[in-house]
């Protein structure tokens, strides 16, 4: 998957020719950010505070030209510090403006400035680079980054796709908003995260302009390229959907339940967090999942109903709360699998407690042993334990506590953590507070256990 080499280039570094004391300040930022599943996905040393993304894109020969623009601040005095990066030729690198040197290995892009980076200063950091995207392959064997389709490229990262197309500083932890520049041939559409500023065409190209004013985890862009037909509209909110559909293959029928999911989820759990909504339905089955790609979802495959609701309901849950480590993926894919059972008992369907039982009643002993906070690894983080067992954690808990605590709690977790980074022990902490009630037994049992708990009153 990775593929290690040595490039550097040569420049006169006597800048970095320290006083003893001064130079016993200056650190070099760590190569990871310690997530149990993925140590070297992130750098320390800095926080991101700006993406601009410059990409030209030729579907027939598969090569994608960039120029990035990192605006960071240093946490730390730094003699040098790392991005995230596979692949490319990195034509230029510079940090403010001065080239710097840098050296590869993995996913690893050491940089060294020219001057070293003072702690709390800003910073900015260019890379131009040319080459085909390396697609990505998971310890699931799953893929993921930039992947090429028929008539574009559609584009994924979850959970660490991103140094497949640009260098960032790959960790949830660390989000920022983004601006987009994506250059396809012209006739072709290319969608990228927020609100679609304009587009322009210069001879046989065409040049789209998104920007996410919002904070956004690196794993959570999209620059998804193709031959759709388009429908961007407002609801009465004045909030813009983008809906694309790549037909004759793919209908795009229910992105119609956006609205109404919009609507529910933001009665249930808090204002719509985003500028933009919308949905991307593309002829990409071979890939064989849909992703919360934030303000527009791709799907690899015609969408269902119930999985567009999931994935709206990902704006709230992944996108807007999102968690420190991987391994507490249940927060994103539990939750939004309990918003399907929920949008579907107030549409008129089965309740979400007849769903908790139906499921509760059809899962083999074999199934608990795997708990959803606590999965094993990560060729095991998208296993069915985060999605289902993480959902029936969450009706266990509203049978638990009560209707009241149980809206208030998720209304609560929301308002608190909204654009920020959570843990499962900090969900524990906010159900207790919120409910008034000792509830370590019960998550122990839920989230921790590896045999089939108790229904709750049982």
């Amino acid at each position: 998957m990775l593929r290690p080499s040595l490039i550097a280039v040569p420049l006169v570094l006597s800048a970095l020719v320290l006083p003893p004391t001064a130079a016993a300040q200056l650190s070099v930022g760590s190569d990871g950010l310690g997530d149990e599943y993925f140590p070297l996905a992130g750098n320390g040393g800095y926080d991101v505070g700006h993406y601009t993304l410059r990409l030209d894109y030729e579907p027939a020969t598969d090569v994608l030209d960039g120029h990035v623009t990192i605006r960071a601040t240093a946490t730390e005095s730094l003699s040098r510090f790392n991005l995230d990066f596979r692949g490319f030729d990195i034509q230029a690198l510079s940090v403010d403006d001065l080239p710097a040197s840098f050296l590869r290995d993995g996913q690893e892009l050491m940089v060294t400035p020219q001057e070293p980076l003072t702690a709390g200063g800003e910073f900015t950091v260019d890379v131009r680079y040319s080459g085909v995207p390396d697609v990505v392959v998971d310890p699931d064997d799953s893929i993921e980054g930039w992947i090429p389709t028929d008539d574009g490229a559609f584009v994924v990262n979850e959970p660490q796709g991103s140094p497949g197309w640009y260098p960032a500083n790959d960790n949830p932890r660390d989000k920022a908003t983004f601006d987009f520049r994506v250059t396809v041939p012209r006739g072709k559409v290319a969608l990228a995260n927020g609100v679609l500023r304009r587009s322009a065409s210069v001879g046989t190209r065409t040049t789209w302009y998104w920007r996410q004013d919002e904070p956004m985890a690196t794993y959570l862009a999209t620059a998804t390229n193709g031959d759709f037909e388009t429908n961007f509209f407002a609801l009465d909110s004045g909030l813009p959907v983008y809906i694309a559909v790549d037909r004759p293959e793919r209908t795009g029928a229910n992105f119609s339940r956006i609205p109404q999911a919009i609507a529910l989820f933001s009665e249930t759990y808090g204002p719509y967090p985003f500028s933009a909504a919308g949905g991307i339905a593309d002829n990409a089955g071979f890939v064989g999942y849909a992703l919360e790609t934030q303000t527009k979802a791709n799907y690899a495959n015609e969408p269902g109903a119930s999985t567009v609701v999931h994935e709206v309901a990902h704006e709230w849950f992944g996108n807007a709360v999102t968690p420190v480590q991987w391994r507490d993926i249940w927060l994103n894919e539990g939750f939004a699998r309990w918003s399907e059972w929920y949008f579907t008992e107030r549409t008129g369907g089965a309740t979400a407690a007849v769903t908790f039982r139906a499921n509760y009643n059809s899962r083999t002993t074999a199934y608990w042993t795997r708990p959803p906070a606590d999965l094993g690894g990560a060729e095991f983080l998208f296993a069915d334990p985060a999605y289902r067992r993480g959902a029936m954690t969450l009706q266990a808990l509203r049978e638990t506590i009560g209707e009241a605590d149980f809206f208030a709690l998720l209304r609560t977790w929301y308002a608190e953590n909204k654009y920020g980074n959570v843990t499962t022990a900090g969900f524990i902490e906010t159900a207790e507070r919120v409910s008034g009630e000792e509830l370590s037994a019960f998550f122990q049992a839920w989230l921790y256990g590896t045999t089939r708990p108790p229904l709750p009153g049982a």
